[in-house]
């Protein structure tokens, strides 16, 4: 949060809020981002698809028309493919060229190919700008003495989406 907290401060530089045209200045604030949708991903299971012919994949066969689901929650914490993959740890994106726009198969969170999110480059705008502005204007901290390592972060699937288990109670106090 420190870390975050100083990047959106040294590009606000005082002024009102954080515009669209800072955004490309933060890469911390877009580490952090990726970080989050590697372990808690909206979909944790990707839209059904089917193959339109036989495949061959890792040694497993899998004919046409059948419905495979790809499980994104699992590859974001999968430990082949991430050192320490239960922390929360955005630095490991700051000198990555991994993204999740759907070329990078370690990272999903919003599909891939032609049924991959079409809304994925409002969505994402639309995050960091919220999240720059809310850290930019606020300190937020846990109520009543909690401590970080307290914090239940279980989630549950609801439909299709991933929730936390029990809500997050934040107190926002502002720093201007």
């Amino acid at each position: 949060m420190k870390e975050l907290q100083e990047e959106v401060s040294a590009v606000g530089q005082g002024r009102p809020m954080i515009l669209e045209k800072d955004l490309k200045k933060m890469q911390y604030l877009k580490a952090t981002i990726k970080e989050t949708l590697r372990l808690y991903p909206p979909l944790p299971l990707l839209i059904p698809r089917e193959p339109t012919q036989d495949v061959k994949l890792m040694g497993y066969d899998i004919p046409m028309g059948t419905q495979t689901i790809i499980n994104a929650w699992a590859i974001g914490r999968d430990p082949t493919l991430w050192e320490e993959p239960e922390k929360f740890w955005p630095e490991r994106f700051l000198n990555s060229s991994t993204d999740y726009k759907g070329l990078h198969f370690e990272l999903l969170p919003f599909g891939s190919g032609r049924r991959g999110c079409p809304g994925i480059q409002f969505a994402i705008a639309i995050y960091e700008l919220a999240l720059a502005n809310v850290i930019y204007k606020f300190d937020l901290a846990l109520p009543n003495g909690v401590k970080g390592k307290d914090l239940d972060m279980s989630e549950t699937v609801s439909s299709i989406t991933l929730n936390k288990k029990s809500p997050l109670l934040v107190m926002a106090t502002s720093r201007f």
